[in-house]
């Protein structure tokens, strides 16, 4: 059988609420953001306030601990942002802006970008930035564009690609 859930006065706003089924033997404040900072403040004075607490992280031991950990990790507080600067989406983004027109160099039917990324499997694509050292979206077509023909060089030889349909012993010959 359910125990009946009573409601509680919050100790900062004086409102009632009703305790979460987790805690409710000693939830005293309600889930109000002002509440919530309250109990914080709260719980810490009285972890504070105990005799064992008040020099915890003053110990020479942890100054030690502390200062070992900043000379392994240097820049660490400077490293807060929104993640990686060089984002595949971003630098897209950004080089769309700049480019407004776009020219076909090479004169081959070449499929959009975005298309041509989203068949692929995600894996792939990450291993191919990881070993072209580049996120890029152009690098990284170029890169699967001569992935791709080198794999169709490899397995059905060199003329191939270039629509010349040789007899596999022929091929071997005259080249």
């Amino acid at each position: 059988m359910r125990r009946r859930v009573r409601k509680r006065k919050c100790s900062h706003c004086k409102e009632y609420f009703y305790p979460d089924r987790r805690n409710r033997h000693h939830q005293e404040y309600c889930s109000k953001p002002d509440c919530r900072k309250a109990s914080k403040a709260a719980s810490q004075k009285r972890w504070l306030s105990k005799p064992e607490n008040r020099d915890y992280f003053r110990s020479a031991a942890n100054v030690l601990r502390v200062q070992m950990w900043r000379k392994d990790n240097p820049g660490y507080w400077r490293r807060q942002g929104s993640g990686p600067e060089d984002a595949l989406q971003d630098l897209l983004i950004e080089k769309a802006q700049k480019n407004q027109e776009v020219t076909n160099l090479k004169g081959k039917n070449d499929t959009a970008l975005q298309d041509f990324i989203s068949e692929q499997h995600i894996v792939l694509i990450g291993l191919i930035a990881q070993l072209t050292g580049s996120a890029l979206q152009d690098d990284i077509d170029c890169s699967i564009k001569r992935m791709q023909q080198l794999g169709n060089d490899i397995l059905k030889g060199p003329n191939h690609a270039k629509g010349e349909n040789y007899d596999e012993k022929t091929a071997r010959l005259s080249g």
